[in-house]
């Protein structure tokens, strides 16, 4: 159990990260949800034309973004995988994060992603689990109580 003094309203705040291990199972369950989501879309809206790649569907994008940011900033706290997993994503003082902040941590993904991963990587070897994405947008995965 990690703990973090949260120094604006002096309360402590018991965190147990999650670990790279238990955030990839939950990546990967909700990347098989995201590319079966955009290809029903792709093949509805576009009659039955699909991109090559799943990184290049836009509606991969807009489902993506939509999913992650909608689902982490709702009341669940995380997306299916995360859920799943028994992991949730909280701000720095281990509250819910806004829609906007979840936008610019779906954002971040990208950055993490665009750099062969490392960003996603990181989260094996820094000391809170936290990949760039939450640095960037300050937050935590933990798991849940």
């Amino acid at each position: 159990m990690e703990t973090i003094l949260d120094l604006p309203e002096n309360r402590i705040l018991n965190f147990r990260y999650a670990n790279f291990w238990t955030r990839f199972a939950a990546i990967f369950i909700d990347a098989i949800i995201i590319s079966i989501t955009s290809s029903l879309f792709a093949l509805i809206f576009l009659n039955g034309y699909s991109y090559s790649s799943f990184t290049t569907n836009p509606f991969s994008l807009l489902v993506g973004w939509l999913y992650f940011a909608g689902m982490e900033s709702s009341s669940n706290m995380g997306t299916f995988g995360k859920i799943t997993m028994g992991i949730m994503v909280v701000s720095v003082q281990g509250e819910r994060i806004s829609f906007l902040n979840a936008t610019g941590r779906y954002l971040a993904k990208i950055i993490s992603a665009v750099i062969l991963f490392i960003g996603y990587i990181m989260a094996a070897f820094d000391s809170h689990n936290q990949a760039l994405h939450d640095k960037l947008a300050k937050s935590f995965v933990i798991y849940r109580n």
